[in-house]
């Protein structure tokens, strides 16, 4: 069953009413106030989005424990319940973050990987305790680092412009919308094609850690060694990354503080597929949680809200604001407002900004990289009369 609590997230403060361990959503101390206010609640403008740099604390990484070595010869492992409805490829990057996606694709298409015996699609879903048969694997041979073509100057110099954050180990992309992350069908251009041109002297590839929708823009984390892609993806599978989404939704969430809590399936169709709220125990449902926050409205008609997901579901934010009668504008997927006009002058377009991103570093300390609005979603800002430098409420909302 569905649920979306009708608590404020403020109230989160005690502890019988916080998750454990859960980061307070306003401050103990009587006549504190919240970083980022001024007296009377008002909230506190800043110049810019904040970029904050990571502080590193620079140690050897201890490659035995850190880096998974490829298999060999076949074997055998069993799904486990954090792996639980992961797809298939997912679930390969995530263990062997030194596989590339041309490999994996390639040993699931040969029939090479079973999951309970039988042959798999590398975007069918695996369940807790099911076993995986993972043939030999390797890492691509590595290519040459002779001068770079035209092309590939051109695209390195786009992954230049991109770039939000970057050391040794990762990069942080502020991806824009209407670019794939991965290639599919119909994608001729895609984040992942374009890392080739950064590959090292050793002819190492960056990974990607996460993906966004191709519409969805902002904060987009790769890793620039086989360490840091390891340890980064265990801090994403034990959910100690930690992300928050800006959007424009349609109408005012009610109250305008509060958790979305659902359990989600995919449903597929002839011409698209989407996520559908589902009930626990229906089959391929996940469980997903989303804590939202109201930042600003315009004329009651729209909402600037900052979403902060728990879980990591497909699509998860889209289907929960639709979930709540509160779409998101622009959403060719999800948008539900019957006889709903876009108002003058706003885009057509998904407002949806993954507008931070706060992770530990592979090394010690921790990244902390804020994307600006995208031209289409800074326009609406304008035209609504929204002040995209204020205080961000849900920054400390709770972690469960």
């Amino acid at each position: 069953m569905s649920r979306r609590d009708r608590k404020p997230l403020a109230k989160s403060r005690t502890s019988g009413d916080r998750p454990r361990g859960a980061t307070p959503f306003r401050s103990k101390k009587p006549g504190d106030r919240p970083q980022g206010t001024r007296p009377g609640g008002k909230p506190a403008r800043f110049a810019e989005p904040r970029r904050e740099k990571p502080a590193f604390v620079v140690a050897e990484p201890e490659k035995t424990k850190a880096e998974v070595p490829l298999p060999t010869k076949v074997q055998t492992v069993v799904v486990t319940a954090d792996e639980n409805n992961m797809r298939v490829d997912r679930f390969l990057e995530a263990r062997f973050p030194g596989l590339s996606f041309s490999h994996i694709q390639r040993i699931v298409r040969k029939g090479e990987l079973r999951v309970n015996g039988k042959r798999a699609d590398s975007k069918d879903r695996l369940e807790e305790g099911q076993s995986v048969r993972i043939p030999p694997l390797r890492l691509d041979a590595p290519k040459g680092t002779g001068p770079l073509s035209e092309a590939a100057t051109k695209t390195l110099q786009a992954l230049k412009e991109m770039t939000l954050y970057e050391d040794a180990d990762v990069v942080v992309l502020n991806k824009p919308a209407g670019l794939a992350v991965q290639g599919g069908s119909g994608i001729t251009r895609n984040v992942d094609q374009m890392l080739e041109v950064m590959r090292d002297a050793k002819g190492q590839k960056p990974r990607l850690v996460h993906r966004l929708d191709r519409e969805t823009s902002g904060c987009l984390l790769v890793a620039k060694t086989r360490f840091a892609a390891t340890a980064l993806t265990g801090s994403f599978r034990h959910r100690s990354a930690r992300k928050i989404y800006w959007a424009l939704v349609a109408g005012v969430p009610k109250p305008k503080q509060g958790r979305i809590s659902t359990y989600l399936a995919k449903e597929e169709s002839e011409e698209d597929s989407i996520m559908r709220v589902a009930k626990h125990g229906d089959e391929g449902a996940s469980h997903a949680v989303t804590y939202y926050a109201v930042v600003e409205t315009s004329a009651q008609k729209l909402a600037w809200v900052s979403l902060k997901p728990v879980t990591g579901r497909t699509h998860q934010l889209r289907a929960h604001m639709a979930h709540i009668d509160h779409a998101i504008v622009g959403d060719p997927k999800y948008f539900n407002k019957e006889n709903w006009d876009l108002p003058g002058g706003l885009q057509n377009r998904l407002h949806l900004l993954a507008r931070r991103l706060v992770i530990p570093h592979p090394r010690g300390g921790v990244i902390d990289v804020s994307a600006p609005l995208p031209p289409h979603m800074l326009q609406s800002w304008n035209l609504l009369g929204l002040e995209h430098d204020r205080f961000d409420p849900i920054e400390n909302a709770p972690e469960e």
